[in-house]
Order: structure tokens, then sequence, then C-alpha cells
């Protein structure tokens, strides 16, 4: 029996319909008096500054060698159907197979995480004051919400061909998208997991945004810490 034949029968023994976890956004109460004293051209100056940096930090981290492989947070696994079986191929003499395209996954998504950087920075350009009052009176993660709205759609656009690109080097990819295919159409297979390639961009934009809401957590919990004076200014008035 060849390889995409075993693949096939074990993809075909244990995939499921795969469940979705719906995280809720914890919001905490608007800082009204604070904000309140804030002029609304500071508010939008302070946080356009602050998001600008932050998206800027995220980029950069992520865009690097190992930005992604190399951190837990968002290192990218083996799809859901193929976690499944992974100790079974590592038995069967596929160990070396699931290994380079663990790798190749998050190296693609290495590759894609600079094209990120001028819609987020067109992002903050466009952002009104109405938006930047709500951003500041929302919670921990209201601005990489905003982000999210904004860029998602135009962003799964641009990292799409890139990770392609690399992982249709792999032979591995090439059969799991054959057989995701098949499970598609059989309805035992999610849209968002029928190719490597558009399981691997969500993936790279959940770990983009994660680490976008990690900077907007930093700069609302320790404003003092922040380069610039107007973001101090803004975000300590909400402390």
């Amino acid at each position: 029996m060849n390889m995409t034949r075993i693949l096939g029968v074990l993809l075909a023994l244990v995939i499921s319909p795969v469940l979705i976890l719906v995280l809720s956004l914890v919001t905490t109460p608007p800082a009204i008096a604070g904000i309140a004293d804030i002029s609304n051209a500071d508010a939008a100056s302070g946080l356009r500054q602050a998001l600008a940096d932050g998206s800027a930090a995220a980029v950069k981290l992520l865009g690097a060698e190992n930005g992604y492989f190399g951190n837990a947070r968002v290192k990218i696994p083996l799809p859901p159907s193929l976690q499944k079986i992974e100790g079974a191929m590592r038995m069967m003499g596929m160990k070396k197979q699931a290994d380079e395209l663990v790798l190749s996954m998050n190296r693609a998504a290495e590759a894609a995480a600079p094209e990120a950087r001028q819609l987020l920075t067109d992002a903050v350009k466009k952002m009104s004051v109405q938006d930047a009052k709500a951003i500041l009176a929302g919670g921990d993660t209201a601005a990489t919400e905003y982000f999210k709205r904004n860029t998602q759609a135009q962003l799964t656009q641009r990292f799409l061909p890139i990770v392609k690109k690399a992982t249709d080097r792999v032979g591995l990819a090439q059969q799991y998208n054959n057989l995701a295919g098949q499970g598609l159409k059989l309805g035992v297979v999610k849209q968002d997991d029928a190719s490597i390639e558009t399981y691997v961009t969500r993936k790279a934009l959940d770990g983009l945004y994660l680490m976008i809401a990690e900077q907007e957590k930093s700069f609302r919990s320790d404003p003092v810490g922040a380069g610039s004076g107007i973001v101090k200014k803004v975000f300590g008035a909400l402390r």
C-alpha cells in the first residue's frame, strides 16, 4: 500500500467535524473621567502611535526566522485531521514528512508576515476620532478587534499565494490537499481546513492578531513603559 493510500485510510478512520470554540471578549468598564480629560486630537494621536508601534513590533517579530516556528504561542501545528494520526504516521516511517510539513507551514507564515505591515499602517491612518474613543473605552483587545475587522479579508488574499508557493513543494501537503478536498465534498472536513494553504493562512493571521493583542495589553497595563509621551498621556488616563 503506498503512502497516499495509507494516509487516506488513516484520515477516513479519524476525521470528524471540527468543533469551533467561540471565545467571548471580556470588556472592562470605560474610564469615563480619564477619557473625558483627553482632547479628541490627543486621543486619536496617542492611539494611532500606540497601534503603529505595536503592529510594527508584531510584524517584525513574526516575520523573522523562527518567528512562528520558534514561538510556542503561535507555532502552527499539523491540521486537526493530521494531528489525530500524527503518532501513527511517525510509527509508519512518515516522521520526516510530518516534520517537513510543520516546518514548511511555519516558514510560509514567516514569509507572509511582512505583507501585513502596510495594511496595518493603512488601518491606523484611516482610524476616525470616534474609532479612537471607542477603542480607548473598550476592552483590553478592542484595538486588535478593530485591526481584524479592517485587515483580515485583505491579508487573507495577500497571505494565500505566499503560503501556497511554500507548501506546494512538500509532498505530504499535496497528499493532504487531495484527501481533504474529497473530505470537503463528503462534509467531513471544514472549508477552513480543506487545503494546507487556507489552514496555514488562517493560523498565521491568528498568530499575528495574538501578537498585536499582546502589544495592546502592554500599552494599556504599562503606559509608563511606552516610548512616546502622547501614548503615556492617553493610556495613563485609563489607569
